[in-house]
């Protein structure tokens, strides 16, 4: 079944174009509630208030948002795969043109936060017996296309000389890791165990990824489109190594006034239009906005990140802060240390 026919099967209000503040922030579902501090209960959300606007039932009896529309809980995923398998072909085209290509500035400045250092790795000579140093592990979730993957390890490169590097991609969506692993094919890594790709789930991590074991987990503009946030940090805080950090990189909210609407006008009217035109479905796009401008805000992230244990810094943007604002908020990063 299409993307478009599966969208249009779920129950939905009718929708204006441009939608009004109050409608397009929620913390009552599940994926933006913030739980009580605790990492070691947060993998489990509670059940949000049915919506008005919802007249679809449950096994569970909870449901979630799948962008502005209320959804079985259990249904988000097959919806949300739907609409990466529909756009996966075309996705980094489509976020060059909904960016300007200003994404590619925002990935750039989210790695090298996170990769500030590496020690140079030194050559060996066939037949050496010089003990092996051990890889700094990455994972990389939601990250199908390798985009992330890619300048980790090409900073890692060129910047420090490091190639005990690993980087491994977690994507729930097969046809993303299909666009990824054809990208590597192009570069120096191909067939290297500098990266790897697995088809796994954000909130329930393959198992061969031990607890403990990762030095940096990232994640960038997919964590929004997972049924749990608290499930996904929990996650992250298990699989981290103490001392590990973990990047958020997510679309944020815009604080200007003027520029906040100037936005949402060019998001609700423009992206869709560009969906449609690029790559053939406006409908998924459609979603993504909506999805964008169901996110927490800022501060309601970070305070979902400290209660899955992490710490942070203040509850405020930029420097000694717990985000770091891009293009006025367009973009935000996350960052955070287990301890």
């Amino acid at each position: 079944m299409s993307t478009r026919h599966i969208l249009r099967s779920l129950p939905t209000s009718s929708r204006p174009s441009i939608p009004r503040a109050a409608r397009c922030i929620s913390t009552s579902s599940s994926v933006g509630q913030i739980p009580p501090s605790t990492h070691s209960s947060s993998a489990s959300s509670s059940t949000p208030p049915s919506s008005s606007t919802s007249t679809s039932t449950s096994t569970s009896g909870k449901t979630t948002h799948f962008g502005f529309k209320e959804v079985p809980e259990e249904q988000k995923e097959t919806l949300v795969g739907s609409v990466f398998s529909s756009v996966a072909s075309s996705y980094d085209v489509m976020n060059d043109a909904m960016s300007l290509g200003i994404h590619r500035l925002w990935k750039d400045s989210f790695v090298t936060s996170m990769l500030p250092r590496l020690s140079p790795s030194l050559h060996q000579n066939p037949g050496t017996t010089i003990e092996p140093r051990a890889s700094f592990k990455c994972l990389d979730v939601a990250g199908g296309t390798g985009d992330i993957a890619l300048r980790i390890l090409d900073r890692a490169r060129e910047k420090f000389g490091s190639r005990d590097i690993e980087v491994e991609i977690v994507d729930l969506n097969q046809g993303m890791l299909d666009e990824g692993r054809k990208r590597v094919a192009k570069t120096l890594y191909y067939n290297t165990p500098q990266i790897t790709f697995t088809h796994g789930n954000a909130q329930s991590l393959p198992s061969h990824i031990a607890d403990n074991s990762i030095d940096l987990y990232t994640i960038a503009f997919g964590i929004r489109n997972c049924t749990s946030l608290p499930a996904v940090l929990s996650e992250a805080y298990r699989v981290l190594k103490p001392g590990g950090k973990i990047g958020v990189l997510e679309f944020g909210k815009v604080s200007n006034p003027l520029f906040k609407e100037i936005y949402r006008q060019y998001s609700f009217q423009f992206i869709p239009i560009m969906g449609k035109i690029l790559a053939g479905d406006s409908e998924s796009y459609q979603y993504l906005i909506e999805s964008i401008e169901r996110f927490p805000t800022q501060p309601e992230f970070a305070q979902l990140m400290i209660n899955a244990g992490f710490q942070t810094g203040q509850l405020r943007e930029g420097k000694g802060g717990a985000w770091t604002d891009y293009t006025n908020g367009i973009a935000t990063a996350w960052t955070g240390v287990k301890a």
